[in-house]
């Protein structure tokens, strides 16, 4: 037994340093595109979770929809917490590998795991509990609050799993494995889409076959995901490395906090959509929801090609490698922006068909293709916005990061989706996520140069 434990270390010591040749000697242009291919999939996986339901959900009624579409809010709550200890606990971990501190980094992924697992029991529990409160503050009107209930109590049940998915599948990708962490979801997705048909039409269970698909998906996700973290060079969990304190908590809450006010907020302004859509009835809020599931699956794929620049951020500016970091910045800003364009054009020529996809339903499809132009003009800029966030977030910059996360969602959509409503009606309600993004570029631009500016005069420190 001592020699096969040997053997294992120095097998997992040469893979560590293969790792870190390959993330800080590799070209940055060719290490970004081969590691955000699989992670642009997870994320387009982790949308297909919600456009999945929204398509078959559409296939049911208007008012199923509607109701499915109020509870994404909460599902974006128990998301963003998987965020939260998925990217709180990944960066630290990657600079921690960067620097040559595998204990450490050891430490945090068990810690990071363990916080979601608790963070998820106590949300489900009081979900469960009030479900039928909540799902009126989410904007249910009487037709949809019993599908909305149904559903929210299911998708609870799972809030541990789904959020574990998130820190086992960020995790990964700080450790530069984005193929195991893409496989992981995929498996879940994959499952998810098939059952979806199934319980909902053949057992006739409605929009609680949804729910049972989704949480279905999500418990293979976490086991796939958990397998792979026991494979090369990745990081082991176990629980004797769990450990629930302030140092290692405080770095969680540095690190993840930007990525809990990006999906947090981004959870609070889904309820004020819906609560400002519910005077105009459950077309206006299903057709807002579909558009939401349009562009988050657009913004999805932004967000994975993002997200195979973090490991390279967060790992080379642990090494003290930050001409890589503004190289690997550059390069994702530019090429994000003309995929944005790409498929900005295509939103724009073929809105009322892609809305019409998921509901034929002329009141939705009146709502949604209006709603969906407006957010195509500004979906451009979401290039700048993203990178900016997640370069911000990767090198530990927690205020900057915050603040940049906060501001698309929160700064200023909540104020305007308060303030437009009341000025222009429902069009008001369609433009204020484009008014929203062309607001939150004034914010990242600078923050973004300060950094950019620092890095090219001087090196950080070096974590030690």
């Amino acid at each position: 037994m001592p020699e096969e434990i040997k053997n294992t270390q120095q097998e997992m010591s040469e893979a560590a340093k293969a790792r870190y040749e390959k993330l800080t000697k590799t070209p940055v242009p060719q290490l970004i595109a081969r590691l955000s291919v699989p992670t642009i999939l997870s994320m387009l996986v982790t949308a297909l979770y919600n456009a999945a339901d929204t398509f078959f959900v559409g296939r049911i009624s208007t008012e199923a929809t509607a109701a499915v579409g109020l509870c994404f809010s909460a599902m974006a709550v128990i998301q963003a917490f998987g965020f939260f200890c998925g990217q709180g606990s990944g960066n630290f971990l990657s600079r921690r590998l960067g620097a040559g501190q595998q204990r450490e980094a050891e430490e945090m992924a068990a810690t990071g795991l363990a916080l979601s697992f608790i963070i998820g029991i106590v949300t489900a529990a009081a979900v469960n509990l009030f479900a039928e409160p909540l799902a009126y503050f989410l904007g249910a009107l009487d037709s949809t609050v019993k599908d909305a209930v149904s559903y929210l109590k299911i998708i609870a049940i799972g809030a541990p799993f789904m959020m574990a998915q998130f820190v086992l599948n960020n995790q990964l990708r700080y450790q530069g494995s984005a193929i195991y962490a893409m496989v992981g979801l995929m498996c879940g997705a994959v499952l998810n889409i098939g059952l979806d048909p199934l319980l909902i039409f053949v057992f006739d269970l409605g929009v609680k076959g949804a729910a049972l698909a989704t949480i279905c998906g999500q418990m293979i996700s976490f086991t796939v995901l958990l397998i792979g973290s026991r494979r090369g060079a990745n990081i082991r969990i176990r629980l004797s490395n769990v450990r629930l304190n302030p140092h290692y908590l405080v770095q969680i809450v540095n690190g993840g906090i930007p990525a809990l006010f990006r999906q947090g907020l981004a959870a609070a302004a889904s309820v004020l959509l819906n609560r400002a859509c519910r005077v105009y009835g459950d077309a206006a809020i299903a057709g807002m929801s579909v558009t939401t599931r349009v562009t988050m699956f657009v913004s999805s794929a932004m967000i994975g090609f993002g997200q195979g620049y973090q490991p390279v951020c967060a790992f080379n500016y642990g090494a003290g490698k930050t001409d890589r970091v503004r190289e690997g910045y550059f390069f994702c800003v530019r090429y994000g922006t003309f995929f944005l364009v790409a498929m900005a054009a295509l939103c724009l020529g073929f809105a009322p068909s892609i809305i019409g996809f998921f509901r034929d339903d002329p009141a939705v499809i009146a709502v949604g293709a209006v709603a969906l132009r407006c957010q195509a003009l500004a979906l451009p800029l979401l290039a700048c916005i993203v990178i900016t966030n997640m370069m911000l977030q990767s090198m530990g910059k927690g205020v900057k990061a915050s603040i940049t996360a906060s501001a698309r969602s929160g700064l200023f959509f909540i104020p305007l989706i308060l303030i437009l409503p009341r000025l222009f009606g429902l069009f008001g309600v369609e433009i204020t996520q484009a008014a929203a993004d062309v607001l939150s570029i004034s914010v990242s631009i600078p923050l973004a140069r300060s950094e950019l500016k620092k890095m090219k005069q001087e090196k950080p420190f070096k974590e030690t």
